[in-house]
């Protein structure tokens, strides 16, 4: 072999090792890439995977405090549902009048801030729990309202509407607690203005007279939420 011919072998030579260490770049490459896939894509799935499982559990969470909120509320509404008809028995069974009228005293009493008991009080001494009561001196109902002292508390009441057991309750009971707030939660004066009167009572007491006339003893006797005088 000449010299060219060595120079031309080696030449060769050179090129060959240049492809062979360019394929085994390339392959290097390839398998590092390869091995780089399988790390990156666990935790990626491992991240989207907790990420996932948080948010169902944090909606899981939250369904779960909707449904005790409102098992709270309808327990908190059922007990308060017995309460009132165990309140209610026990007041028709004392009073010795249907579960109806119990429930409209008891009711409105609430509504209209007196305390049921004053109120059964109130209606026996009044009328005896008959709605359709009507006094010598023209008082009506449950409460014997006259009607120009209901007109007071609800201008457009007629007489006839007085005979209603609600709205006799109502209006009556309305006008009860006005005059306890007028006399500084003094029950015993308030129920002596609501019989006689407030010209006569105060006419009274401004001569220095006691106004009882045994009418408040009789509404609060026994009525434990107070000491009663005459």
């Amino acid at each position: 072999m000449n010299i060219t011919d060595k120079r031309y072998s080696h030449r060769g030579d050179a090129r060959r090792r240049r492809e062979r260490i360019g394929k085994f770049l390339l392959v290097a490459c390839l398998l590092a890439a390869v091995a780089f896939i399988p790390r990156q894509r666990p935790r990626d799935a491992e991240a989207s995977t907790f990420g996932s499982f948080t948010f169902a559990g944090s909606q899981e969470a939250a369904r779960l405090r909707a449904e005790l909120d409102a098992a709270k509320g309808e327990l908190a509404l059922a007990q308060a549902q017995l309460d009132r008809a165990k309140a209610i028995m026990d007041y028709s069974g004392r009073f010795k009048v249907n579960a109806e009228i119990a429930g409209t005293i008891y009711d409105v009493a609430l509504a209209e801030g007196i305390d049921p008991e004053l109120g059964f009080r109130l209606v026996r001494v009044e009328s005896e729990f008959n709605p359709r009561a009507v006094s010598s001196v023209g008082a009506v109902g449950l409460t014997q309202l006259m009607p120009s002292t209901a007109r007071y508390f609800d201008k457009s009441v007629t007489r006839q509407e007085l005979f209603e057991p609600r709205t006799n309750l109502r209006i009556g009971f309305r006008y009860l607690r006005s005059l306890i707030t007028e006399y500084d939660g003094d029950v015993r004066l308030a129920l002596l203005v609501y019989n006689r009167g407030p010209v006569a009572v105060e006419t009274l007491r401004s001569l220095g007279v006691d106004p009882g006339n045994g009418y408040a003893k009789l509404v609060m006797k026994g009525w434990k939420e107070r000491s009663s005088g005459d």
